[in-house]
């Protein structure tokens, strides 16, 4: 299996969670953390659901995977997020060391590696961005959830 392969994998998986979250009326992105081919934590947006602003799907994922550990310190893991972090996921990524992140879509609004200084990076220096796995299907589900709710 290609790394491709393998990316793809796990960001269908990423979707799936995205799903749970529009279904739930959340906005709609979803996060696996994986290491050694298992995947160690999982989660999507519950901002709505637990009325708090941290309830993002990278954040759950990471406290997950930090439980499934033992330890805060993830650098031989990969991320698969449907959408581009944002700054405070970002900053917590950074923390963890995470080794690998790939996201699906960009986000020109609120995505940190978009907006980030590339000398002031809060990632931490050996982590590795990839971008656009299945793109075209992460951007279809937030656009889809949007236009939806604009109607509403």
């Amino acid at each position: 299996m290609t790394q491709q392969d393998t990316d793809e994998r796990y960001m269908r998986l990423a979707l799936a969670e995205a799903q749970e979250a529009y279904d739930r009326g959340e906005i709609p992105v979803g996060a696996v953390i994986v290491t050694r081919g298992q995947v160690i934590g999982r989660g999507h947006n519950l901002t709505e659901t637990l009325t708090d602003v941290t309830a993002h799907a990278e954040m759950l994922a990471l406290t997950a995977a930090a439980n499934h550990t033992g330890g805060k310190y993830l650098p031989d893991c990969t991320l698969y997020v449907t959408v581009e972090p944002c700054t405070m996921c970002a900053g917590a990524l950074g923390w963890s060391h995470i080794g690998r992140i790939v996201y699906g879509t960009p986000d020109l609004k609120r995505g940190y590696f978009s907006h980030a200084c590339p000398q002031h990076s809060a990632l931490h220096p050996r982590t590795v961005v990839e971008s656009g796995v299945l793109e075209e299907e992460c951007r279809l589900l937030m656009t889809d959830f949007f236009r939806k709710l604009r109607r509403n």
